[in-house]
């Protein structure tokens, strides 16, 4: 009995993590800014935890009744959870932060609660000493598996819905265990059974149709219908379609809308590319849509392509699924084009290679993680990367929408050294979008007309450098790796925008 307990323990601190885990990476991939909800959730599920061992001394009575309910109001709770933010999420958004801490405090409250009741159904087996050292060690161990396995395997594999839902039944779990390891002291065993039973019933139900649940959210999520969806370890994936309109989504966040994607991709590559008639070797960093690499392909003197995405999933899909490489006129099979999987700064600093034009486009920076590839530090490995009359390119968000963010970016720039020739244009599923061409020497446009444009001519690239009064530039830090100012400029503004 006491080695059974003590694996429940193991359990149990597992399935209490894994809630904690799944509210903090499903209000990151609703909310954004993945600092603030991890430390808010975890903040709050501590304090919670603490009122619930506090609440733990007025159960003095049927301690293993009271224990096998909590577990099954746990595993509810908590199973359910990541349906039920999902759910609130595209239904009724607004209350969706209330929802979010009222299920967090409820989840740490109860688990909270579970700790001290197994150490105090187990001090008849153990000594003291001996009963603290061996449950904290089985909590800590279940907590230490979770949080490895949670992102290497559960999220990527089942999705939050169903992991949310897994733990839970493993709350249940420990319930059923319970009820047989102490049949003979229970006095209301048959009805405890039936709940079980429910609640089982209940999460396994939930388990078998998250698909159509995740299905059912996301087609309010999205106005169009969802032709493509997967949760990768690293984002998730969603394209939509409506008519001939497809679009791509990484974490909620619109990525192009192929309606209009070229405006974006001609002002990304062509003014600096077609300002070096002799680059040979190019380097694409994000970009795993391929789209980028189209446009440079349209130029023969190009060599080589070198494209670093981090998502093997992004890539993968743009090089297989139909409307995708139609779009990007298969892009990454070409065999000028070496796709690589990989974190783009780890690569730079493993790289050994220089390049004549580099494409950084990224997604913008949204949380830190994005907002470390917009640093200083980041672009001193580029720098490094850069052969000796190469040019960068860095997609650089909206100069009017996020001004300050957009001439953060430049600031950056000319601290590492670069100097800069920001400019925009109009893509209308965006509005005004901003980039910046760096190099060592001062930038000079050559304007001729683009290979096979849509959007750029040699007479209306000129004006893409001129800023108007609301966009000129103004005041803004420097962004550091220690300071990651420029993902506090860009959740500021661009949350009024949102509003």
């Amino acid at each position: 009995m006491q080695h059974a307990l003590l694996f429940s323990v193991f359990v149990i601190a597992s399935c209490g993590l894994a809630y904690e885990l799944v509210a903090g990476a499903l209000s990151s991939y609703l909310l954004g800014d993945s600092v603030m909800q991890f430390s808010t959730v975890i903040g709050t599920y501590l304090f919670a935890m603490g009122v619930g061992s506090w609440l733990s001394k007025h159960v003095q009575r049927d301690l293993v009744s009271r224990f096998i309910q909590i577990e099954l109001m746990v595993g509810l709770l908590g199973g359910f959870s990541a349906v039920g933010l999902f759910l609130v999420f595209t239904w009724l958004s607004a209350p969706f932060r209330l929802v979010l801490y009222l299920l967090v405090f409820g989840v740490g409250v109860l688990v909270g609660l579970e700790i001290p009741l197994v150490m105090r159904i187990l001090k008849r087996e153990l000594a003291f000493k001996d009963l603290v050292s061996q449950v904290l060690t089985f909590d800590y161990l279940g907590a230490l598996a979770v949080s490895v396995l949670f992102p290497l395997l559960l999220a990527p594999q089942l999705g939050m819905m169903r992991t949310g839902l897994l733990f839970g039944l493993l709350n249940v779990a420990v319930a059923f265990w319970a009820l047989h390891l102490f049949r003979e002291q229970l006095p209301a065993r048959r009805a405890l059974a039936v709940q079980a039973g429910g609640a089982f019933a209940l999460l396994l139900a939930g388990f078998a149709g998250a698909g159509q649940l995740a299905s059912l959210a996301e087609s309010h999520l999205y106005a169009d219908e969802i032709v493509y969806a997967e949760s990768t370890p690293y984002q998730r994936i969603v394209v939509t379609r409506w008519r001939d309109d497809m679009r791509l989504f990484l974490n909620n966040n619109l990525q192009f809308s192929s309606h209009d994607e070229y405006r974006y991709h001609e002002a990304l590559v062509h003014p600096g590319l077609v300002s070096l008639p002799g680059a040979r070797r190019v380097l694409v960093l994000g970009g795993g849509d391929g789209l980028a690499v189209r446009e440079i392909l349209k130029y023969p003197q190009v060599e080589s392509v070198t494209l670093v995405d981090l998502d093997p999933a992004m890539t993968a899909l743009f090089s297989t699924a139909p409307p995708l490489t139609a779009l990007n006129e298969n892009a990454l099979k070409s065999p000028r084009v070496t796709v690589v999987n990989a974190d783009a700064l780890q690569w730079l600093e493993d790289s050994r290679d220089y390049f004549d034009f580099i494409v950084v486009d990224f997604p913008d920076p949204a949380n830190f993680a994005l907002g470390k590839l917009y640093t200083s530090a980041f672009y001193r490995l580029l720098e490094k990367r850069l052969s000796a009359n190469g040019l960068i390119v860095i997609q650089s968000t909206s100069p009017l929408y996020a001004r300050q963010s957009f001439w953060s970016v430049v600031t950056t720039l000319e601290d590492v050294g670069f100097h800069t020739a920001p400019y925009h244009a109009l893509v209308p599923s965006f509005g005004e979008w901003g980039f910046i061409i760096a190099s060592r020497q001062p930038f000079s446009l050559v304007a001729v007309d683009p290979p096979k444009a849509r959007f750029l001519t040699a007479a209306t690239m000129p004006a893409l450098f001129q800023f108007p009064a609301d966009m000129g530039r103004i005041p803004a830090e420097v962004n550091r790796l220690n300071n990651q100012v420029l993902v506090r400029y860009f959740e500021q503004e661009w949350r009024k925008v949102i509003r």
